[in-house]
């Protein structure tokens, strides 16, 4: 990866209070990190409550260092450092309290396959086993039964360059299988896990309209309704009553005339 532009990078962080709908400084991070593309570094609400901030860069390059927020003490302390630095990565909380670091890429800028295990109790990353494809900007989401599903992104060898593959992480033995295809390849999407326990995925790549809908139980992914506005890099969050918003984004437009303030629902 080149590091030759510059980029910005800042320590700062704030909190947001739903009450009152405004936003405050907090601690500071010890190392300053930057998106050199999205996303860059992590952050993972653990168990304890503290927040876990995993890889990125710095103005030098990838940086390994992971961090904890205590919302207690409202600072940052170091912890223990990846095995592999990277971003564009996944980070999943397992419902065994440890977090899922995946993919991503490395210092010199080739895809990831590799994943490793952050341990809350001993502060320390793990390395389990490989996804069975390298890639970065896919989605990673926690089902129902506790396995966690992999799906798009790219890397060298994606066509177009999108990735259409997925697979699922098995937390009791560490290990990846491969289940059902994408019927788009897509990166920068987002996956949401429904009620129901099927995964919604939708937009990203080219900036794409469709969505699909992804069964545990089949190992299959089904085409659902469009998006109203095709979108890459936008948001999705699951409603209290069971329906999916997906807000903002880029439309691909072109200048500043592409980034989109809209949103819509899925029901």
């Amino acid at each position: 990866m080149s590091t030759g532009t510059q980029h910005v990078c800042y320590s700062s962080a704030e909190l947001y209070d739903p009450s009152t709908g405004k936003f405050t400084t907090t601690g500071s991070m010890h190392v300053a990190r930057c998106s050199y593309l999205t996303p860059g570094f992590t952050a993972t609400l653990l168990n304890n409550g503290q927040v876990l901030i995993a890889g990125g860069a710095d103005t030098n390059g990838l940086i390994p260092a992971a961090e904890l927020y205590d919302p207690s003490t409202g600072t940052f302390s170091l912890t223990g450092s990846l095995n592999t630095p990277r971003l564009g990565h996944t980070a999943t909380l397992l419902p065994n309290g440890e977090a899922l670091i995946a993919g991503g890429v490395n210092s010199a800028g080739n895809y990831l396959a590799s994943a490793e295990l952050y341990n809350p109790v001993t502060g320390t990353f793990m390395v389990t086993g490989s996804m069975k494809t390298s890639r970065e900007l896919f989605t990673a989401t926690l089902l129902d039964n506790g396995e966690v599903l992999a799906a798009g992104g790219q890397n060298s060898n994606a066509i177009a360059p999108f990735l259409s593959s997925a697979e699922i992480y098995n937390p009791s033995t560490g290990k990846w299988t491969s289940t059902g295809s994408l019927n788009a390849g897509r990166y920068n999407h987002t996956a949401t896990l429904l009620n129901n326990g099927e995964v919604l995925i939708a937009g990203g790549g080219a900036h794409l309209a469709s969505t699909e809908l992804y069964n545990p139980a089949t190992g299959k992914f089904s085409l659902a309704a469009n998006l109203n506005t095709g979108r890459t890099d936008h948001s999705a969050v699951l409603l209290g009553n069971g329906e999916a918003m997906v807000v903002g984004g880029y439309d691909g437009s072109g200048g500043n005339i592409g980034y989109l303030s809209s949103a819509e629902l899925f029901h």
